[in-house]
């Protein structure tokens, strides 16, 4: 086998991941919490200095980034959202990389990680990936701003379950950061892990709403306790979203919450991530701070819609060596 053959195919997401053991969360330990610090100035230099310490090409680039396509969480968060934008991007994450470029590339069957939709789509994204393995996640508990009524955002992660979804992208309260206000925001937390029931939850911090890094650190730490089975940076819709030392300071809470307990957290940037080069540094951080393990699907993925088509245009140049222009990539 050649080494092009070797590299590319550890991208297949049809090799057998491992499973792990979901979070059950533990008792909020406000000792814990309070302990945790963030050393902004030496973050943003460890962040700076990644794109140009971690580079990978040609062959590796190209099985880098079709593992990267299989981490996306293909995104449709708009009001003039249709059902048959829903199934066009459904049929894209079928079919993420067009098939002349697969077969140039020796691989087959390939998607994304899962379809992120509102809860009025769940019902027509489930019908469209039926029999596909491919999750439906939904955004929940009043996205993006997450101010209504606490009953009524439990209430909405319970039909976005029943309609079919296996994923739930939950807001956090930001006032219960600003304010300190730890167990709140623990018990808010622990309401929504016990809504979705089997269906994973991704707890939405809004990073870019939260002041400092330390708040973000801890705020990771208790939406961790509480039983997230994923930590997310962004709802996309913030002025500021997924940066590199918010990545940075989210994966060492992860990291540290995997040395105490032994449990595996996922993490997911969401909001500006639409390069392909910019998915490259995030995949090379996360290698770097948590190990091949956190590159799997069921431990990271991408919230975005406009990556994946610059991703294909990249894996045309690999194929061709000419770039090709972004409408020939289209995801809707």
């Amino acid at each position: 086998m050649s080494q092009t053959d070797t590299a590319l195919q550890t991208a297949s997401s049809h090799l057998p991941q491992p499973v792990e053991t979901r979070n059950p969360g533990l008792p909020l330990d406000l000792s814990w919490v309070r302990a945790v610090q963030a050393n902004t100035s030496a973050i943003e230099r460890r962040a700076a200095t990644l794109p140009g310490r971690r580079s990978v090409k040609k062959d590796y680039q190209a099985a880098w980034l079709l593992k990267a396509i299989t981490c996306i969480d293909l995104t449709t968060l708009a009001g003039d959202d249709t059902p048959g934008r829903v199934r066009r991007l459904c049929a894209k994450a079928r079919q993420p990389v067009r098939a002349d470029l697969l077969e140039a590339l020796g691989m087959d069957g390939i998607t994304t990680g899962a379809v992120c939709v509102y809860h009025d789509m769940v019902e027509t994204a489930v019908e469209a990936l039926h029999g596909t393995g491919i999750p439906v996640a939904a955004v929940s508990t009043g996205f993006p701003a997450g101010l209504s009524p606490l009953h009524l955002r439990i209430a909405e992660i319970e039909e976005s379950v029943k309609a079919g979804a296996h994923e739930i992208d939950i807001v956090i309260s930001r006032r219960h950061v600003l304010t300190g206000d730890w167990q709140a925001l623990y018990d808010e937390m622990r309401a929504f892990r016990e809504a979705c029931g089997e269906a994973h939850v991704k707890a939405i911090l809004a990073t870019g709403e939260l002041g400092t890094l330390r708040n973000v650190a801890r705020a990771s730490l208790v939406c961790m306790m509480a039983g997230a089975d994923f930590i997310k940076t962004s709802t996309g819709k913030e002025p500021v979203n997924a940066t590199l030392p918010v990545t940075l300071t989210m994966i060492r809470a992860i990291r540290d919450y995997h040395e105490r307990t032994g449990i595996r957290v996922g993490y997911k940037p969401a909001g500006g991530i639409s390069k392909a080069k910019d998915a490259l540094v995030y995949q090379a951080m996360m290698k770097d701070e948590l190990g091949d393990r956190w590159l799997q699907p069921d431990l990271f993925r991408f919230g975005a819609s406009s990556l994946l088509g610059d991703i294909e245009r990249q894996l045309e140049h690999h194929v061709t060596g000419a770039y090709s222009a972004g409408w020939r990539h289209a995801i809707g």
